[in-house]
């Protein structure tokens, strides 16, 4: 039995659907309940029918689908994430990466510097050379300059260089060192002071890399 009844046309005498209003054939309106029409008074209950069986798959279906075991192990995504600590990764970090082994200093290399003697040393008294061991005399009242040369020239500007004038009896003459103003060269000026006959001794010391180099000359009183 059809859902839907038909009816027959009443002017072209053919069948067709109950839900049309007009005849698809001749285009004839349908009167009343159409001529030959079967259960025609059943076909709202039929609908109504129809709906409720489409409703029971509907929810029968519904049914099975929210009803079907699911493997929730396999699609739980919590079960490959792991919570894991910012914190927790940096201090990992650090225990994995080497301590560095401090390294002490290079030690500087202390070099020493050349030690450089004097290979000379020349002494003029009144512009006249004089060696080690000489004599000469002054007056009293008489000024004499003393002029000592040093060579190497640079060897002057050393720490421990120094070089001293000194006199035995300053009364017989007095020695003050007076600048030059010129690199390795020093002088002195000499002072008679004895008014009778005497002598005494000029000494010219010269330091150098921790040696001493002692210069004399003897001086007399002259009248």
């Amino acid at each position: 039995m059809a859902i839907v009844n038909e009816i027959k046309c009443a002017r072209c005498d053919r069948k067709y659907s109950g839900v049309r209003s007009r005849c698809p054939y001749c285009g004839a309106r349908r009167i009343g309940r159409g001529k030959y029409t079967e259960d025609s008074d059943n076909a709202k209950g039929k609908m109504m029918i129809s709906v409720l069986i489409l409703a029971v798959f509907t929810v029968a279906a519904g049914i099975l689908l929210f009803t079907t075991p699911v493997d929730a192990d396999a699609n739980d995504p919590g079960d490959n994430l792991t919570l894991t600590n910012p914190d927790d990764d940096i201090e990992q970090q650090h225990s994995l990466q080497p301590t560095p082994t401090p390294q002490p200093p290079p030690t500087p290399e202390i070099v020493e510097p050349d030690l450089i003697d004097i290979t000379s040393i020349s002494v003029t008294v009144a512009g006249m050379s004089k060696s080690s061991g000489d004599e000469f005399s002054v007056q009293r009242g008489e000024n004499l300059g003393v002029r000592v040369t040093i060579e190497p020239v640079g060897i002057t500007l050393a720490d421990d260089f120094a070089i001293t004038f000194d006199s035995t009896d300053d009364n017989i003459f007095t020695i003050v060192e007076i600048p030059m103003g010129q690199e390795g060269v020093y002088g002195a000026t000499l002072t008679g002071t004895a008014s009778e006959r005497s002598s005494a001794t000029l000494t010219i010391k010269v330091v150098n890399n921790d040696k001493e180099i002692e210069w004399t000359n003897l001086v007399r009183w002259r009248r």
